[in-house]
């Protein structure tokens, strides 16, 4: 291999340990922000979710981690423009960040049966 081969050699493997270190670093959510978001598990099944009120802390980042049993239920806080459909058997996952206090009404806004009106809880953020 001459020199020039070699050269040619020698930085396309530098460039691609550069992309595949930065594609692992990447990969595993590196990042700058400190805070780690707080994971919340919630069951949604006719006609509750379990838990019924979430308790947040303004600032914090969650991640709500929905699991629904048994049908597509929605789920809905209008006062914080989140809106998402839990599909069954499948892991619907909400990332947010509140910046409000306050209390906050959710319900399920995919009609599920007899007792879907009574399908809801609250999000309260405290300071």
């Amino acid at each position: 291999m001459n020199a020039r081969h070699r050269k040619v050699w020698v930085i396309s493997t530098l460039c691609l340990a550069v992309a595949a270190f930065i594609m692992m670093n990447t990969a595993h959510g590196t990042d700058n922000n400190p805070k780690k978001e707080r994971v919340i598990k919630i069951v949604a099944q006719r006609f509750s979710y379990t838990p019924r009120e979430i308790v947040l802390k303004k600032g914090e980042p969650v991640r709500l981690a929905f699991t629904s049993l048994d049908f597509v239920h929605g789920f809905n806080v209008p006062d914080m423009n989140i809106r998402a459909d839990l599909a069954p058997g499948k892991v619907t996952l909400i990332h947010l960040t509140p910046q409000k206090a306050g209390t906050y009404d959710f319900i399920c806004d995919n009609f599920c049966g007899a007792g879907h009106e009574d399908m809801g809880g609250r999000i309260i953020v405290k300071d």
